[in-house]
């Protein structure tokens, strides 16, 4: 197929279309029913409100991904997305909703959940026409995962035909004209989760997921956020993860995946913002020192010091650590209160604490 039909278009068809489109953008119209078509699959939008919400980067890797889910939603089949951990399997669910206009749900699921759950979830979705995204799917039980099965057969069944009832557990439950849709994600070769059945298999369109292309990701967030020199930039950050991977010891709590990536860039973009003057260079260098200094063992902060001071050399002496000084007064003054010692070395783990929960929360 031609890349022109496999990227998503807009469609309005209606009786008043043509008569708007001399009235003006103003008018008031009706009959009229928009649609998102990618290739022979078509959908009508939901108008589910959302708000002004970022949207995911589209890398290859997205457009092949979103592809195969609107040939499986078309085909009246769910989406099983199945990769490692951090490569966006649920935000390309998510986003593809918001593409659409649909409600998307994202439970985690575990051992503790069982068919009853699946199955109340399942019916408010087809109520409602909105989707779900079951979060590492293959968590359940196995002996969940076989009602679920049969669960979801009925909703399936009940909107390949265009029905506008289904029966599940001998209740009769209505059907949305807009339809529902589930997606699974699985990070396979985990302990602790559980082969699904041949029966769920066959009702959700395996979609594979690998590692995204982290430059491309950083260099369109980093523009996003006002970086006029992202490109570059993109290549010293995805450099410095990838070293800082290979480098540095192996920590529990160290993660350079895609999520840290994101934390920083959200800290990168509060900068440049606060500081729309100073040098790019440099409030990305700030931006990932102070986000990555407090989390490192004391043997790996040399070595991290030493990679930072290599890609980021012209800027490295010139950005010191940006400084809250009332949150600084206002620690001091709590600390002396409670009878303690205000040593700096606390008070910068305070101020390194509440930095990190002002970046993930």
């Amino acid at each position: 197929e031609t890349p022109w039909a496999a990227a998503a278009a807009g469609r309005v068809t209606g009786d008043a279309v043509a008569a708007a489109a001399l009235a003006g953008a103003d008018a008031l119209v009706s009959n009229v029913t928009v649609s998102i078509a990618q290739l022979d699959a078509s959908f009508v939008y939901g108008y589910e409100y959302l708000g002004c919400t970022s949207r995911l980067i589209v890398t290859p890797l997205t457009e092949r991904a979103v592809l195969s889910t609107t040939q499986a939603l078309s085909l009246g089949l769910g989406v099983a997305l199945s990769g490692p951990a951090g490569t966006g399997k649920t935000e390309t669910a998510k986003d593809l909703a918001a593409q659409l206009g649909r409600a998307i749900y994202v439970f985690n699921c575990g051992p503790e959940v069982d068919y009853r759950t699946i199955g109340t979830i399942f019916n408010g979705i087809a109520t409602a026409g909105a989707w779900v995204c079951f979060d590492e799917f293959n968590r359940l039980l196995a002996e969940v995962l076989s009602v679920c099965s049969i669960q979801y057969k009925c909703v399936l069944d009940a909107q390949r035909a265009k029905a506008e009832t289904y029966a599940m557990d001998g209740v009769t439950h209505k059907l949305s004209s807009y339809g529902c849709m589930a997606f699974v994600t699985m990070n396979p070769g985990y302990l602790g989760r559980t082969e699904l059945p041949e029966s769920l298999k066959v009702l959700f369109r395996p979609v594979t997921v690998m590692v995204p292309d982290m430059q491309m990701i950083i260099g369109n967030n980093l523009m996003a956020h006002g970086y006029t020199d992202a490109l570059p930039l993109a290549k010293k950050f995805f450099t410095l993860y990838q070293l800082l991977g290979d480098l540095l010891s192996k920590q529990l709590h160290y993660d350079w995946g895609l999520r840290a990536i994101k934390s920083v860039l959200l800290v990168a973009g509060g900068f440049k913002r606060a500081e729309p003057t100073q040098t790019e260079i440099g409030l990305l260098m700030r931006a990932l020192r102070d986000f990555n200094l407090p989390k490192l063992v004391e043997d790996d902060v040399v070595i991290f010091k030493g990679l930072l001071k290599d890609l980021f050399r012209d800027v490295y002496d010139s950005m010191p650590s940006k400084r809250d000084q009332d949150f600084e007064s206002a620690v001091r003054r709590i600390v002396s209160e409670s009878n303690l010692q205000p040593s700096d070395s606390f008070i910068e783990h305070v101020v390194d604490l509440q930095a990190l929960l002002d970046t993930r929360h």
